[in-house]
């Protein structure tokens, strides 16, 4: 996995809208490009500094221009990027 894309870096904080319009804070906890787009996981802040990533919930989003995240349109994109997510997460385990 990459440690940096555009301006989105692994550590990063990000503060997101959640459906109710309130601000919640997520941390990047991974970077990857598959078929030449880029993609993050995210967990929620709080949970991404005290859960190991067994127990976090993640959150996969498209990064656009560069920076944005962006939600993905289609279940056949999220399960590749989430299979991406998890073999490089294995390979990771492994080394």
């Amino acid at each position: 996995m990459e440690e940096k894309m555009g301006g989105i870096e692994v550590g990063e904080i990000l503060t997101v809208m959640d459906e109710e319009d309130r601000e919640q804070e997520m941390e990047v906890i991974g970077l990857l490009t598959i078929e030449d787009k880029e993609y993050a996981a995210v967990a929620f802040a709080d949970d991404a500094q005290e859960e190991t990533v067994e127990e976090v919930d993640i959150y996969f989003f498209r990064i656009e221009d560069g920076e944005e995240l962006a939600e993905i349109d289609t279940d056949a994109e999220f399960e590749k990027v989430s299979a991406a997510f998890l073999e490089a997460q294995e390979g990771m385990e492994e080394e």
